[in-house]
């Protein structure tokens, strides 16, 4: 295919004007450091204050020019062989160069080059960087160029993208038109597809992380790039003016893709200049001075980070919506569209290959509510994997009809509510909606949240993500292929008639947020107002109006109570009233942690979770009545399972007797089994008695700890693991009656650690005992660094004490930034005021903990220690 593009690419002109440094003077002899200086100086002159995105594009161009100069200079220096080239490729090839990156050079060499030659190349490389530049750097002839090429796409790709700086014009004019010889548009367009798939993957396919990639993830600047080299290699253009003219983009559409490429040109200006190096991630460390850079300050709805993710995030969707239609259009270029049947879906839609597009270009206009009927469409037919170009167009046009009238519509709620009944593709369209805009304009309150980004420590997705990622965790327990994952849940909800109403307790469970006040008692009253809009019936209606008001009760009863205490099951039961009330929160909940961040669900939650839903259903279900018939149960199997493992019936009851029925109600039967087999014969000695084994839930190590009890014992523990760099996210703290510690445990091994289990059993059993033994003053806390999440966003430290429902103890609850040293800090302040901890409830939810202890302790009951105790915890947690 020729190419009419094949010509290097231009500078275009900016609005910099006669911003350009005058660096003549740097073609005068100079000492190296004195050349690195004044380079150095006028890049920098350059983005001096800069704030202003319009003037990104020229800016950009101006430093390429400025680095042209400089490079042909000193290639003029060399007196390199005329028949050699000097080559920009890559970004520096498309004449814009950002400050931290890379400077990609080609040096084109003819065949056979000499010695002389290739040390006068090897000198010049040497000085650029004795200068300073980033300079990445290919040394190869005519033919090496080809070679390379046919086995490497990325090589292949970075030909496309060149600009001869000086030396040999036939050169460089040679290699252009074997670069387009060899090129097979095809074959370019198809493994440049799989390369975007691949990229976007380890992105999780999201345009909204709270830190994404401006670069690399979706909808950001590679996006962009890949379209141009598209269009590059079918002959068709090199820029969006081209691309226009080519009827590929509308100029409304073509205004909005230069602006949001302006944008994101910005962001990635200003990632570099606030890092001092390349930096393409838009992390926490730099979102206020970015906001600062361009202007933004708090508001009392707002964050000023907020303000410009916000900015960014419109941008992203803008390229992410575009994209396809592009795409699309040049994939027509190469393969043409006749040989597609047609083939009629209904009077408003047809099928064209794989394709779902409008029958005619007037049906949104003639028929509004083909908007929704289109997703619909996409659910009933799987074998439609996009969307037409054309209509894509039409719709993004179209998005205006959906207004209140729209909403009103009956035909238009019949309709959205058979969205949400569909067996199959919920997930798929609910996202597309998103991604062009339709779902926020049909439920204006999620409209509010797209976006908007969750400065909790733990979510990693901006709301509207999160909430379907809540909605994909729901479907995947409904789909056979993933029954694997998940066997509890994809029996719950293949059972459950009427799941939809799951489906929009998770599209509403988050709606509320940004608004001030709980969210879920706002998300609770829009869930209500939707669901009789659109004809639910009572009981369904009250189901997802419940369910978002209480979507965070479970998690918080499982992870903040003694799920094992009768009382706690007994009090969550009358939450929930009804199995189908319990397994409809169980399944949100599960879909809930499992779609904040990868990092916060664990196999203990789940555990935590699977053993309260089991032991809730039991209650309803009236099989367990009362506290004596759940102690009897348990130790009913706690005995089985001792026989099992060989101990006689009685072997066990010397110890049980200095036992009281807390024991029983705090630990399960497993566990309870585990402490006899141990413990037999030897709990009535003073040696001390430390025991390891893996967790049955698969999620760490479960640690036992016998010993005379001390009250420092809880506080030296919480070292010892802290220094070994294990996570404690459970401990039940109990002494008998004898004035015995018996402590449990529940240890996480960091992540990426490679551990022999065996070898990190023998290590705890013997170093902590021995930690015990020696009864050494307490080591200092550890102070490592806070996180940088905690230092731009901090949390508020909050301490609350009261008492329990039967008035015997009292309950900590803490919320702070999680560091090193945090627990141990904790049970120094609990033990320097004499307070007993009896169980804690150790919850990291990303950099946020949430901790909760059972203590009892004098100065509890004396209001002046109780103020000095909270004042004390408040300074620890701030530290």
């Amino acid at each position: 295919m020729t190419n009419p593009e094949m010509v290097p690419y231009p500078h275009q002109s900016g609005e910099d004007g006669g911003k350009l440094p005058d660096i003549a003077a740097m073609n005068a002899p100079l000492s190296i450091p004195d050349l690195k200086r004044k380079l150095h100086g006028a890049r920098t002159a350059l983005y001096a204050d800069y704030c202003d995105p319009e003037l990104a594009g020229s800016l950009l161009e101006a430093d390429a020019r400025l680095v042209d100069q400089f490079l042909i200079e000193r290639w003029r220096e060399q007196q390199m062989d005329p028949q050699a080239a000097l080559i920009a490729v890559g970004g520096y090839g498309r004449g814009q160069l950002f400050p931290g990156s890379d400077i990609d050079l080609l040096f084109l060499l003819p065949e056979g080059a000499s010695q002389p030659l290739l040390d006068k190349v090897e000198s010049l490389i040497g000085l650029l960087w004795d200068l300073g530049l980033e300079v990445g750097h290919s040394v190869r002839t005519l033919r090496e160029c080809m070679e390379e090429a046919r086995r490497d796409i990325t090589v292949q790709t970075t030909l496309l993208e060149t600009r001869l700086l000086s030396g040999s014009g036939a050169a460089y004019s040679e290699l252009m038109e074997q670069v387009f010889k060899q090129l097979d548009p095809r074959a370019f367009f198809e493994a440049k597809l799989l390369e975007q798939q691949q990229r976007h993957e380890r992105h999780q396919g999201s345009v909204n992380k709270l830190e994404p990639n401006v670069k690399e993830a979706p909808g950001g600047l590679r996006d962009l790039h890949l379209l141009l080299w598209l269009a590059r290699a079918c002959g068709i253009a090199s820029d969006w003016s081209g691309l226009h003219k080519a009827g590929m983009l509308t100029g409304q559409e073509m205004r909005k893709l230069k602006r949001a490429e302006k944008m994101l040109w910005s962001f990635r200006i200003a990632l570099h200049l606030a890092a001092g190096r390349r930096e393409d991630r838009i992390l926490f460390d730099f979102q206020n001075a970015l906001a600062k850079r361009f202007g933004y300050a708090d508001t009392s709805a707002a964050r000023a980070s907020e303000q410009l993710m916000a900015v960014y995030y419109l941008s992203a969707r803008i390229v992410a919506q575009l994209q396809p239609l592009i795409l699309q259009a040049l994939r027509r270029t190469l393969y043409g569209r006749a040989q597609l049947e047609i083939q009629p879906i209904n009077e408003r839609f047809v099928a064209r290959g794989h394709l779902l597009e409008i029958a005619n270009p007037e049906v949104y206009e003639q028929t509004p509510s083909a908007i929704l009927e289109t997703f619909l469409v996409l659910q009933q037919h799987p074998e439609l994997t996009a969307i037409g170009a054309d209509t894509l167009r039409a719709l993004w046009h179209a998005r205006p009809r959906i207004n209140a009238a729209f909403r009103r519509d009956p035909a238009n709620k019949a309709l959205f509510m058979e969205i949400m009944r569909q067996p199959w593709g919920t997930t798929r369209v609910m996202r597309r909606m998103n991604q062009y805009g339709v779902l926020g304009r049909y439920i204006p309150a999620f409209g509010k949240i797209v976006g908007r980004m969750q400065h909790d420590l733990f979510h990693v997705y901006t709301v509207d993500e999160h909430i379907l990622m809540v909605l994909r965790n729901l479907r995947r327990f409904a789909t056979p292929a993933f029954n694997h994952e998940y066997p509890a849940c994809s029996q719950l909800i293949e059972a459950f008639e009427r799941p939809e109403v799951l489906y929009l307790a998770a599209l509403f469970h988050d709606i509320g947020k940004g608004r001030g006040g709980d969210h879920s008692q706002l998300g609770k009253v829009d869930a209500r107002e939707f669901c009789v809009s659109h004809g639910l019936s009572k009981e369904d209606t009250d189901m997802v109006a419940w369910l978002v008001e209480h979507h965070l009760t479970m998690s918080s009863v499982a992870q903040k109570q003694d799920v094992y205490d009768p009382d706690t099951v007994a009090a969550f039961a009358q939450i929930v009233r009804d199995e189908r009330h319990l397994n409809a929160l169980y399944l949100l909940t599960v879909a809930d942690i499992r779609g904040t961040s990868p990092k916060v669900w664990n196999a203990w939650k789940a555990k935590l979770l699977e053993d309260l839903f089991r032991a809730t259903r039991r209650y309803l279900t009236g099989e367990t009545l009362n506290a004596n018939d759940a102690l009897y149960e348990r130790r009913s199997e706690a005995e089985s399972l001792m026989r099992r493992h060989g101990l006689r019936d009685d072997a066990h009851l010397p110890f049980w007797k200095t036992l009281d029925p807390v024991y029983f109600l705090r630990h399960d039967a497993p566990e309870i089994a585990w402490h006899g087999r141990v413990l037999w014969g030897r709990f009535d000695h003073d040696e001390i008695t430390i025991r390891a084994r893996p967790a049955e839930s698969d999620g760490g190590l479960q640690v036992l700890v016998y010993c005379p009890d001390r009250p420092d014992l809880f506080a030296r523990i919480c070292a010892f693991f802290e220094r070994a760099g294990y996570s404690i996210f459970d401990a039940k703290i109990y002494t008998t009656l004898k004035g015995y510690a018996l402590d449990s445990f529940y240890v996480h091994v960091a992540d990426g650690r490679d551990i022999d289990y065996r070898d990190l059993v023998g290590y705890i059993e013997y170093e902590l005992a021995q930690l015990i033994i020696r009864d050494e003053p307490l080591p200092p806390p550890l102070s490592g660094r806070v996180s940088r999440v905690l230092k731009h966003f901090p949390l508020p430290p909050q301490v609350l004490i009261r008492q329990d429902d039967k008035q015997k103890l009292h309950i900590l609850s803490l919320i702070a930034g999680d560091r090193p040293g945090l627990l141990s800090r904790i049970a120094r302040v609990l033990s320097a005021h004499a307070i007993a901890i009896h169980s804690a409830k150790i919850m990291t939810l990303g950099e946020r903990a949430e901790d909760t202890f059972t203590i009892s302790g004098n100065a509890l009951a004396d209001p002046k220690s109780l103020v000095r105790l909270e004042a004390d915890l408040m300074e620890t947690l701030r530290v």
